[in-house]
């Protein structure tokens, strides 16, 4: 039989942790695909997050710091600025990005950090037990918005794309999902093209990944999926919001 179909080098063969369902696999899968097509393990960094991917370093086949939590635009600029032949990318989850770490990412965006974000939207705190996250949608029930969240009173779901793509210093910006497989195989051209963007231009690049997170959700994998399409997807719409590679 021919192989048409393996295991990306830059992954480890450490079994995931991840719940049944989980989103996160596929975005490391298509990550290390990315880091394999373009020859750079030995030069990639990757800054792993406090959340539900904080034992990612365990996956990825390439150097790895841990940050704390909601510091990692912060730790990989230290890095990226003492080495910049190495290519650096964050990995962080919604409450990890624009909860605690929303200056981080902003004024890392803001500098124009020569740095590649990762961003995995899954509309609730995952590691702690499901509360409300700053994505999460109206009327979505977690364990601190037993009654849905009510934008009167715990305000309005952050949309990092739209927010991010009024600051000058970023060069890429787009939003993807991991729930069919077009939008999937989207979203690893977009993680490419991202990764390109810091080793041909120097630029800063954020890319949004709507996510599932079924336990959490109290949904099965297949609900879970769904609900990316049907709700999510409206709420945050996909597509390119800055792209200034070439200019």
């Amino acid at each position: 039989m021919n192989t048409i179909y393996e295991k990306p080098r830059s992954l480890s063969d450490v079994n995931f942790h991840y719940c049944p369902g989980c989103g996160h696999g596929v975005v490391h899968r298509l990550i290390c695909e990315v880091i394999d097509e373009l020859n750079i393990n030995d030069k990639t960094i990757a800054v792993v997050p406090v959340g539900c991917a904080v034992m990612s370093y365990d996956y990825f086949e390439c150097d790895a710091v841990e940050s704390a939590h909601g510091r990692a635009p912060a730790v990989a600029t230290g890095i990226k600025r003492c080495m910049p032949d190495k290519v650096v990318f964050s990995y962080q989850g919604d409450g990890d990005l624009a909860a605690i770490g929303t200056a981080e990412t902003i004024h890392a965006a803001a500098r124009g950090e020569a740095i590649t974000v990762i961003f995995v939207n899954n509309t609730i705190y995952g590691m702690t037990g499901g509360q409300m996250a700053p994505t999460s949608l109206p009327g979505q029930v977690t364990q601190t918005t037993p009654c849905g969240r009510d934008p009167y009173t715990q305000g309005y779901p952050l949309k990092m794309c739209e927010i991010l793509s009024q600051v000058q210093g970023v060069s890429y910006i787009e939003r993807c999902a991991i729930d069919t497989v077009p939008h999937i195989n989207a979203a690893k051209k977009a993680i490419k093209k991202a990764f390109l963007n810091q080793i041909e231009n120097g630029g800063y690049s954020f890319i949004e990944l709507l996510c599932s997170c079924p336990t959490n959700w109290k949904m099965t994998p297949k609900q879970a999926k769904e609900r990316i399409g049907s709700e999510m997807c409206e709420y945050y719409p996909l597509g390119v919001f800055v792209d200034k590679i070439g200019e």
